[in-house]
């Protein structure tokens, strides 16, 4: 009878023979052959399995890219040890005792998560790695030369670090790229036209640094582009007319930038996939183009902060899916479409020349709605007249310079997650002390309105509050804020204003 072990796939343990089975005594087999096998299964009992190590370049890469590392107060890399598999090591995963990627991140809310350090150019003596993820760590440093050494690299995400200096020319070099992601790094020039070579890339992310100039008009090569994010940098210029070429785009991000001109009509040809479409804080002019009416797949669209001017197109009401909208600060006027939307999460209708009347009745039916921007859209109502089909899940509300009264208590009072709430320049008439402060309420401001009572000690926690120009009375709890918050009232009194009699 045969004895064999077999690896799992995995290469963790051996799979033995069922022992009690093979200890049963055969009708054929004499007492000395019967031995044999069972010290033969003994012994394979005993042994342990031995996987082999990482390969000694792995090795020594790595080691040589911890001796890097200044900090690592969360000890992210306590398993990195010599003459152990580094296989095995944190954040390391290997195919053939081969590192194939290399994946460390911080976390954002957790500050100690982070290591600092420069990155190592001895990375490039692990020639079968195909990605490399360093996420929200402290690397400083150029632009790693050594990712041109890299002849498997495909995946490349340096992102909420402060890498900085120039993206190399030469980065056209990197042809077997399928994504390039350095987000939120220190970058400074201009985005080399070389780029345009890499053909293969279906995600750029350059977003959050600090180039400047122009988007080369060669990206238009990348036509397996899903992702697109050029966002909060200095870019200036007008934005290419050349986005027929991406036909799997889904999300593109240029906010935050310098960008003047109208909004190209190529990009119309986006609209069977594009999910996110995001061009605010920009200086664009002219009209909002009747095609967006056109992109049924639509969930985010920003056209915030910029001077965009004339109506919203009728055709808006195509938009089913979109779950937030941002036209805020522009020179849009009248009228404004009734969207039919089942579902809106946020919408910023802010600062633009709308009179609205009332709050929208696809915006009051929502029921995800997490935060409602309508600042000075015209709105004329009694806020308890205002019925939301739900309040629990809202984050933000400001209602500012309208002309809106009544009182906002019980509405606010049956929300639970409260951010931020502003109603100032209106004519709210109700006691301060009426109202609920929850705990994740961070700013209030209901200055210039008809609001009295006393100002409650709950305002304490907060990080913003404006109550000035009311009506409110009597001492003040001890808070944070400057006087700015109170003054214009009818008898406050106590520090940060005058001493109370």
């Amino acid at each position: 009878m045969p004895i064999a072990f077999y690896l799992t796939p995995s290469f963790s343990k051996p799979i033995l023979p069922n022992l009690e089975l093979l200890s049963q005594k055969p009708k054929h087999m004499n007492m000395k052959k019967l031995s044999f096998l069972l010290l033969a299964i003994l012994t394979l009992r005993c042994l342990k399995p031995i996987s082999s190590a990482c390969h000694v370049d792995d090795e020594a890469g790595l080691l040589a890219f911890k001796s890097g590392i200044t900090a690592d107060p969360s000890n992210k890399l306590s398993s990195w040890k010599p003459g152990t598999d580094c296989c095995t090591w944190a954040g390391i995963n290997c195919l053939n005792n081969r590192v194939t990627s290399l994946s460390l991140g911080g976390q954002p809310d957790q500050p100690n998560t982070f290591l600092s350090g420069k990155i190592s150019p001895s990375l490039a003596k692990l020639k079968f790695l195909d990605g490399i993820y360093l996420q929200n760590l402290n690397f400083s440093g150029p632009f790693p030369d050594l990712l041109f050494g890299l002849p498997n690299l495909q995946y490349v995400y340096i992102e909420h670090n402060r890498l900085s200096g120039r993206i190399p020319d030469k980065i056209g070099n990197l042809t077997q790229l399928g994504a390039l992601s350095f987000y939120y790094n220190q970058f400074t020039g201009t985005i080399p036209s070389s780029i345009s070579k890499l053909t293969r890339l279906t995600q750029l992310n350059l977003g959050g640094n600090l180039l400047t100039g122009s988007i080369p008009y060669g990206i238009q090569n990348l036509k397996s582009l899903t992702l697109f994010n050029l966002e909060q940098n200095g870019l200036s210029g007008p934005i290419p007319d050349f986005f027929s070429s991406f036909s799997e785009l889904r999300i593109l991000r240029l906010s935050r930038n310098k960008f003047s001109g109208k909004i190209p009509a190529s990009i119309s040809a986006l609209a069977p996939k594009l999910a996110y479409l995001e061009l605010g804080h920009n200086a664009l002019t002219g009209q909002i183009p009747d095609f967006l009416g056109n992109f049924k797949a639509l969930d985010t669209l920003d056209l915030s902060y910029n001077g965009l001017s004339g109506i919203v197109p009728q055709r808006f009401v195509n938009l089913t899916k979109i779950f937030n909208l941002d036209l805020s600060h522009n020179y849009l006027t009248d009228p404004f479409p009734q969207l039919k939307v089942k579902g809106i999460e946020s919408l910023d209708l802010s600062y633009n020349s709308f009179h609205l009347n009332q709050i929208p009745k696809w915006v009051t039916s929502s029921p995800i709605i997490y935060s409602l921007k309508l600042a000075k859209c015209g709105i004329k109502l009694k806020l308890e007249d205002w019925k939301p089909a739900e309040t629990y899940f809202y984050d933000f509300i400001d209602l500012s310079e309208n002309e809106i009264t009544g009182s906002p208590i019980g509405l606010l009072n049956k929300t639970d997650f409260l951010v931020g709430f502003s109603a100032s320049g209106n004519k709210l008439k109700f006691n301060l002390e009426s109202l609920r402060i929850v705990k994740t309420l961070k700013q209030l401001d209901l200055s210039r309105n008809l609001v009295f009572g006393k100002v409650p000690s709950g305002v304490s926690g907060l990080d913003r509050l404006n109550v000035s120009h009311n009506h409110l009375c009597g001492p003040l709890p001890a808070t944070k804020f400057a006087a700015s918050a109170f003054l214009g009232n009818d008898c406050l009194c106590g520090a940060p204003l005058a001493p109370c009699k």
